[in-house]
């Protein structure tokens, strides 16, 4: 009988836990669900008397065009019956969300545009191969290259270094796909998502945060673009006037103006909104796997073979290896910890759950080969050329030629920016959107982070503390774990995976998200209760303190497992409690989490 109750177009509410049960679409909702119920207890007790059935069915009819105009923009969700006649949503993969029901005319304005609205099913463009050429164009670039490299140089051997690389990208994978689930499943961007957890407003904590540190690595990224274009420029350019440094600029005009080249370059595709970062991560995935296949093989040939990176052993001790393994483990999976928190700013657009799931499984296997390169190719430096060459500009540099040099920029300023675009631009941009929808747009709030990039002087930060930038960055970055752990303890430990889209619009005191005042104060304790056993370690990182206890020196060389772990068990703990005490409340006095 549920396929009769179906075929007459009722649209049932989804979401019937609501703080507010004395609600209009509460009680509208609940009035459907017992014409449901009773037309289902009628039919089956009266198979053989028509017209009893007939007059309930005219009756829903009447009722249905009463609220056709409240409801007509109403997305049906798939219904299934339970013995008890209640009617519930089935489970639904991604490719079904277009079914989710909400309501597009009830957002409140200051909370959404287009930017921020659920993907519709014509959005729904991105295959698992444009999520593999996604992470291909993300992997490939300067920064990559050398990380089983600076492995091998503290003493690992060459095997060593690649297995730490590929295995903290397995244990990163997890948060990965996990976190974009929510992402395919009901269509939505990382600051809606975190407004689940955190709050209506609550949710510019975590996105101004991710925001924060975007911003910082998007102008350090660009200048590093500009400087590869630099150094790959004729020498006679490179000695010219243009080269000398102003001391009011902080650099040359030359470095200045291919640092705004690259700037430009970034900002016109990026203007193109998601589609544009879309096909230049696809169609540059092949351009960059060929041209680093090129490097490795002229590498090969060369040095006749990889016989001297396949020579080098561990020069550390039992013990001394696992003092290293677990901070570089740490290392290397907060490389893309940033990412992981607002991947679902992506695996929105991905056409299925296994689109996305397929399409990101191959990180762990593009970081492998792309740092083996990256280890094969400088240790065959010292034979090729006499000295180790870490540095990728400077070896295209050194090769020479008019060839190679073209070859060189087009290679390093692609791989510099489908990694820049991707990985610094979308989530500060996405963070302004939701700061201010009404003003900012996708491509309104991507410009003013390339605009802040330019505030930010990147060329005087790394030239005046390089170290003191990158500790503070990478230390930063891993800061974000406590909102990873409180993302994903929220979604599938306290929700169930189960969202209510339009209370995510919703700033009324009823909805499910608004919490105290628009803000999960829970959220807010677990988050800190994340980020202190941290700061102690990261202090005497920078040496603004001289001593500290081992145990947190400790902590702040594992902070994203440590951080990640406390701030989602406190979370769990505090929403677990909350609930139950609700729960045991009267239905009519209970309160908001």
């Amino acid at each position: 009988m549920v396929s009769n109750c179906l075929s007459l177009g009722l649209h049932l509410n989804l979401h019937p836990h609501k703080h507010n049960q004395h609600s209009f679409s509460y009680l509208r909702s609940q009035t459907k669900a017992k014409l449901y119920q009773h037309v289902s207890t009628v039919s089956s007790h009266n198979t053989s008397s028509g017209s009893k059935f007939d007059s309930q069915h005219k009756s829903l009819k009447l009722y249905e065009l009463g609220n056709h105009n409240l409801s007509s923009n109403r997305r049906v969700g798939n219904l299934c019956s339970t013995r008890s006649g209640d009617i519930r949503p089935r489970s639904m993969t991604g490719s079904e969300f277009n079914d989710l029901e909400y309501d597009e005319s009830q957002f409140d304005p200051s909370l959404t545009n287009d930017e921020l609205k659920p993907t519709t099913p014509s959005q729904r463009t991105f295959s698992w191969l444009d999520m593999s050429s996604l992470w291909i164009g993300l992997v490939v670039g300067v920064p990559t290259y050398y990380l089983a490299g600076s492995l091998v140089d503290l003493g690992m051997a060459w095997w060593q270094g690649i297995a730490t690389v590929v295995t903290a990208n397995l244990i990163l994978l997890v948060p990965l796909v996990l976190t974009a689930q929510p992402g395919t499943m009901y269509g939505i961007s990382f600051p809606v998502l975190a407004r689940s957890s955190f709050g209506i407003r609550g949710a510019h904590i975590p996105t101004l945060l991710r925001a924060l540190v975007g911003c910082g690595w998007y102008g350090i990224e660009t200048w590093i673009g500009g400087e590869a274009i630099f150094l790959l420029l004729p020498g006679h350019i490179k000695n010219s006037a243009m080269s000398h440094t102003l001391p009011w600029l902080g650099t040359s005009p030359l470095e200045f103006s291919c640092f705004m080249v690259f700037w430009l370059a970034q900002l016109c595709i990026v203007w193109r909104g998601m589609d544009g970062i879309r096909k230049l991560e696809k169609y540059s995935a092949p351009i960059l796997i060929t041209l680093t296949s090129c490097l490795l093989v002229w590498s090969y040939i060369k040095a006749g073979g990889f016989g001297h990176m396949l020579s080098l052993s561990s020069k550390l001790t039992s013990a001394q290896f696992w003092t290293l393994f677990f901070p570089s483990l740490t290392a290397n999976i907060s490389f893309w910890a940033t990412l992981a928190l607002n991947i679902p700013d992506f695996s929105r657009f991905a056409k299925s759950q296994t689109d996305q799931i397929i399409g990101q499984a191959g990180l762990p296997v593009f970081m492998g080969l792309f740092t083996f390169v990256g280890v094969a190719v400088t240790s065959s430096t010292s034979i090729i050329f006499g000295r180790v060459i870490s540095n990728p500009i400077e070896l295209l540099g050194q090769i020479g030629g008019l060839a190679t040099t073209v070859l060189a920029i087009l290679g390093i300023s692609l791989a510099t920016l489908t990694t820049n675009i991707a990985a610094n631009v979308v989530a500060p941009a996405n963070a302004l959107v939701n700061l201010n929808p009404k003003f900012f747009t996708f491509g309104r709030g991507a410009f003013l982070t390339a605009v802040i990039a330019i505030v930010c002087q990147p060329w005087r930060l790394l030239k005046s503390s390089e170290s003191f930038v990158y500790t503070w960055l990478i230390g930063y970055s891993a800061l974000i774990g406590p909102i990873g752990g409180i993302l994903l303890a929220d979604y599938y430990l306290i929700k169930k995976m189960k969202l209510n889209i339009g209370d995510l619009y919703s700033l009324s005191p009823s909805g499910d998200y608004y919490f105290t005042k628009g803000y999960n104060v829970a959220a807010i304790v677990a988050l800190l209760a994340g980020i202190i056993p941290v700061v102690p370690g990261f202090l005497h990182k920078i040496g603004a303190l001289s001593k500290v206890s081992n145990g947190f020196v400790v902590v702040y060389d594992n902070a994203l497992f440590f951080s990640f772990i406390i701030a989602g068990f406190v979370y769990w703990i505090i929403m677990s409690r909350l609930r139950k005490k609700q729960s045991s409340l009267p239905s009519s006095s209970q309160p908001l989490l």
